[in-house]
């Protein structure tokens, strides 16, 4: 169920001081990625199949030699240059992401030896809640007294995990949530903040269907074979299941904080599809308004959906503004941050 609610009644606060994101130069048009696929699979699709089912027409897909780390790096800098941080200032570095360098060492450290930092260093994992996971956990280490500034970062590359090949329609339908992904870097600074800050946090995880969808490759079941390398999912049956449960933790939120959507200045969502979108609001009653859509033009980001919509916003807060986080991610799990500008 749910966690500490962001510390209620403690003095101590931790909020985010400075947000960046990072896109790689390449852009993928849902067109030619179809164009690909037909080519290679020889199936008849219809034409801008993609693109009128997703609501995609493009994404950013890195070139060879960029890699997760290489997006995280250049989120970072920007993120530092931001706070008018050094990265020596920091003593805790995150990498919180859904995709990775390798299975060891952590990213986190490739991050940090770019950066030149000396942090504390580890990686947090969570499929696409993977980011919101690490600025949560950076917050109450720093809560805690265990950091006094933190810098979470993410990059994601799920683009490497696409099939491009389907043998059939079989393949083609298995791996058909791949097409939607988006390659895309975040970060954000956190210290300790006099007001404002991180005021609410909730989670609520449905780990029963951690089979639904998934890069299965890389661990003790797969450890090797490329079949295994390439997302693996049902689209429609996850989104059943995230329209099953995903309500109830928007729901306490609001109970909880008195908080009504006008109260938010942005609501920051996970993004898969339009459609899905569309039913998000559908189904919660999310004013339109509030949203910052990006899958249009950005495809599926994993975990750094939410850390490029932020960076979006961020410059047009005024103290006093609140942002919700609403982060969905396989496994399952769902979270919820409430954050207020200092």
């Amino acid at each position: 169920m749910h966690i500490d609610h962001a510390a209620r009644g403690s003095m101590r606060r931790a909020g985010i001081t400075a947000v960046a994101s990072c896109l790689p130069e390449r852009e993928v048009t849902s067109r030619q990625l179809q164009e690909r696929i037909t080519a290679a699979s020889k199936l008849p699709l219809p034409a801008r199949m993609l693109e009128r089912v997703t609501g995609i027409a493009s994404r950013r897909a890195v070139a060879d030699g960029e890699y997760a780390s290489t997006l995280a790096v250049r989120a970072a800098r920007i993120a530092l240059d931001r706070a008018g941080l050094a990265p020596y200032d920091v003593d805790l570095l995150v990498f919180a992401s859904a995709t990775r360098d390798m299975v060891e060492p952590a990213t986190a450290h490739i991050v940090q030896a770019e950066l030149g930092s000396r942090a504390h260093a580890l990686d947090v994992t969570n499929a696409c809640n993977s980011f919101v996971n690490g600025i949560d956990t950076a917050r109450a280490m720093i809560l805690a007294g265990r950091a006094r500034r933190a810098l979470v970062v993410t990059g994601e590359t799920p683009s490497r995990a696409v099939r491009h090949e389907p043998s059939g329609s079989d393949q083609l339908r298995d791996g058909f949530a791949g097409y939607t992904f988006g390659d895309a870097g975040a970060a954000v600074v956190l210290e300790a903040v006099e007001r404002g800050g991180i005021l609410d946090v909730d989670t609520e995880t449905h780990s029963e269907h951690w089979a639904v969808g998934g890069i299965f490759g890389g661990g003790s079941r797969h450890p090797r074979g490329d079949e295994h390398t390439y997302f693996h999912g049902d689209g429609g049956e996850l989104r059943e299941v995230f329209e099953k449960v995903g309500t109830s933790v928007l729901d306490r939120m609001r109970q909880r904080t008195g908080l009504a959507w006008s109260d938010f200045r942005h609501i920051l969502v996970h993004q898969v599809t339009m459609p899905y979108l569309e039913r998000f609001v559908e189904l919660t009653g999310v004013p339109r308004d509030r949203l910052v859509v990006t899958v249009p033009e950005l495809g599926n980001m994993a975990s750094a959906t939410l850390g490029v919509q932020l960076d979006r916003v961020h410059d047009a807060l005024q103290t006093g503004d609140r942002v919700l986080f609403v982060g969905l991610g396989g496994g399952v799990s769902i979270m919820t941050i409430v954050w207020e500008k200092a």
